[in-house]
């Protein structure tokens, strides 16, 4: 699977985006949490995307398949080379990738991605402001 054959698997997703980051590595989105990550560089591996954790322990004693650097904790693996899985199977993957992360996700943008909404909204809106409780010394001059 080339380049441009992973670009269309990964954007046939439901709301799935790309974007470039970290310099040269192309990643793969949905609602702004990234399921698939390939280096547009020549580097050490070719394709990194989440998988189950019975899928990472099977996956990983393939040859040409190893715990992803950096995201192994989060039961990801990387492809060191195109031909490590048949095509058929990578998407395979791939969507599994992309569904794991939509599971993840809060409940109303996972409903605004299966009512085929255009752009899934983003889901960081920053820490939550807390209201501060007045001490008995504010509610006294208040009074």
């Amino acid at each position: 699977m080339n380049i441009e054959q992973l670009r269309k698997v990964c954007l046939s997703f439901p709301s799935a985006t790309e974007q470039i980051q970290w310099g040269d590595d192309l990643l793969f989105k949905v609602a702004g949490k990234m399921f698939a990550i390939t280096p547009l560089e020549p580097a050490g591996v070719w394709l990194s995307f989440k998988v189950t954790p019975e899928n990472f322990l099977e996956l990983t004693e393939r040859p040409g398949i190893i715990p992803a650097p950096y995201l192994a904790r989060a039961q990801w693996i990387a492809l060191e080379s195109r031909d490590a899985l048949s095509p058929a199977e990578l998407a395979s993957l791939l969507r599994s990738s992309y569904d794991l992360v939509c599971a993840k996700l809060p409940r109303k943008t996972r409903d605004a991605i299966l009512r085929g909404g255009s752009r899934a909204p983003a889901t960081h809106r920053g820490p939550r402001k807390r209201k501060r409780r007045k001490s008995p010394a504010d509610r006294k001059r208040a009074n």
